[in-house]
């Protein structure tokens, strides 16, 4: 039997009443595939994060379309009308500014309501900076943790900071290059400057630049330089085995309650060397 004869049963794309979001480009115009641009070019309508940068896509393959603004600024407004569009029987395509719609934009909120009112959506793979910052660092990538951009608010900045510093996976983050210095200063104080981590800089762009050393090492390359371009950041996990640097803050806050409960310190600390795998010495000198 034909392995593809079920292909041949499906519709051309695009379907009427479909929801499609288009992976796009992350810098170099070619990462686009032929599915992709067929989407574009025949969906009743483009949703996009800023069309002045999907224009660029449209311009260099000479692709006419109906696009519309949908970004977070006016998503709420407009996601509405769209799912209107979509049960009238039109087909729509979302698009980011880059990568994959639904990372950090948007396209996540609308594939969410689109889903619970019984419309179908589907996924037009394409570039993803995470995914490609992640197989170019050279760090363990069969399992990882995705933060995107971490909160503004301190109180919940610092508790991914710290889920972070004691995470044994491999963690990929997105920053502005306004405030990359800061965050590398927020992982030095969570997580150590010997922790393994690698920046990738303008990802397939014509300036690539991916930079890989510890922490403190990094933080050291960025302290005088003027930062700019699209920045991905993927950190290593630790090693819980040897780490124990890294569980400090865990096992401080341990001891401090032990004591304050009525334990001596030296109760406290056989109790938390025996739980923990380390020598009484060095809950000591947390002290």
């Amino acid at each position: 039997m034909n392995n593809n004869s079920s292909l041949s049963h499906r519709k051309a794309e695009p379907e009427n009443g479909i929801l499609y979001l288009v992976g796009t480009p992350i810098g170099n115009l070619n990462d686009i595939s032929q599915r992709a641009l067929n989407i574009l070019k025949n969906v009743s309508l483009v949703a996009c994060e800023d069309t002045r940068q999907t224009k660029k896509i449209m311009n260099k393959f000479n692709i006419s379309n109906k696009l519309i603004s949908f970004n977070k600024q006016n998503s709420l407004i407009k996601t509405p009308n769209l799912l209107k569009d979509l049960k009238e029987g039109k087909s729509i395509a979302i698009v980011s500014d880059a990568g994959m719609p639904g990372i950090c934009d948007p396209g996540e909120d609308i594939a969410k309501i689109a889903r619970s009112q019984g419309i179908d959506i589907i996924g037009i793979p394409g570039a993803c900076a995470a995914i490609t910052a992640l197989i170019s660092s050279g760090l363990p990538s069969s399992t990882f943790v995705f933060e995107g951009f971490l909160p503004r608010k301190q109180s919940e900045r610092e508790e991914v900071l710290f889920e972070i510093s004691k995470n044994i996976k491999t963690t990929i983050i997105y920053e502005s290059p306004k405030r990359l210095k800061k965050l590398l200063r927020e992982l030095y104080e969570f997580c150590g400057g010997d922790r393994e981590i690698m920046i990738a800089r303008e990802l397939t762009k014509k300036f690539e630049e991916h930079i890989g050393y510890t922490i403190k090492e990094v933080s050291e390359l960025f302290k005088d330089k003027e930062v700019v371009g699209e920045i991905t950041i993927v950190i290593k996990g630790i090693n819980k085995k040897k780490d124990f640097n890294l569980d400090k803050l865990i096992i401080k806050k341990d001891l401090n309650e032990l004591i304050n409960a009525g334990l001596s310190l030296s109760a406290a600390s056989k109790y938390l060397a025996k739980k923990n795998g380390i020598k009484k010495s060095e809950i000591y000198n947390l002290i």
